[in-house]
């Protein structure tokens, strides 16, 4: 009688474990990132450009501070000059706490500053409508690598400008349309929201239940960019398996 009663509270006890376990995960994720304090965790890279590029001409920098006069708060910021005619300039962090090897919809939206009105033209193309923000998730981490042509690329599928890849898609351009062109003089920033706007999108999460985020500006006109990153949220929704 003993066993049966310590046999069935045993069995009791791991119900109760294996339930506890499989509501330690939920279905919907969301990560939202100010920037108030710090780059919490965020770590800046460029890429298409060639391995050789010369620094002073290239006039790339990144870092974390405070938004430029006229806005408030903290941002990460981000500019470069275009001379490759295809600068990538990007951001990524990981995230954990996820299901493992389960699929999820992703949703972005961004927070930006820019300096660019709508309308301006460039050399080879819009310092606006020709720079696309983009933003994405993968499994893999996204890391700049050297290519047979000794080129830097990053390892994930971007596409390129204009066109989408598979690991990343365009929000829109840095095209401010709070920005009167009439009086633009390229010293002020202003804030605008761009988001995928329930477009679909999937990420995979590994084996650890980590995934890997990213949102970079993909340029196509050839002069110098700056942007500020104000904020940062990624929705991730669990895809149910049927």
């Amino acid at each position: 009688m003993r066993l049966k009663i310590f046999f069935w509270i045993g069995l009791c006890l791991l119900i109760l474990v294996l339930a506890s376990c499989s509501g330690s995960y939920e279905q919907e994720f969301m990560f939202e990132y100010t920037f108030d304090e710090d780059e919490q965790g965020w770590v800046t890279g460029f890429a298409d450009l060639p391995v050789d590029y010369d620094p002073v001409i290239y006039e790339l920098d990144s870092g974390w501070g405070e938004l430029p006069s006229g806005l408030e708060g903290n941002a990460i910021y981000m500019s470069g000059h275009n001379r490759s005619d295809d600068l990538f300039m990007f951001l990524k962090t990981q995230v954990e706490g996820l299901k493992p090897n389960t699929t999820y919809q992703a949703e972005f939206a961004i927070d930006l500053a820019s300096n660019v009105p709508e309308g301006l033209m460039g050399i080879g193309g819009s310092p606006g409508e020709s720079v696309f923000v983009k933003a994405g998730a993968t499994t893999d981490e996204p890391e700049v690598i050297t290519d047979s042509d000794g080129w830097l690329r990053v390892n994930i599928d971007k596409g390129n400008q204009a066109s989408e890849g598979e690991d990343m898609i365009n929000l829109g351009t840095i095209a401010n349309p709070n920005i009167d062109l009439d009086t633009f003089t390229g010293e002020e920033y202003a804030l605008m929201t761009l988001s995928s706007e329930e477009r679909p999108f999937e990420v995979l999460s590994d084996a650890q239940g980590k995934a890997w985020l990213i949102a970079g500006t993909d340029s196509g006109f050839e002069g110098p960019t700056g942007v500020y990153y104000d904020r940062i949220e990624v929705q991730l929704n669990e895809i149910s398996q049927e």
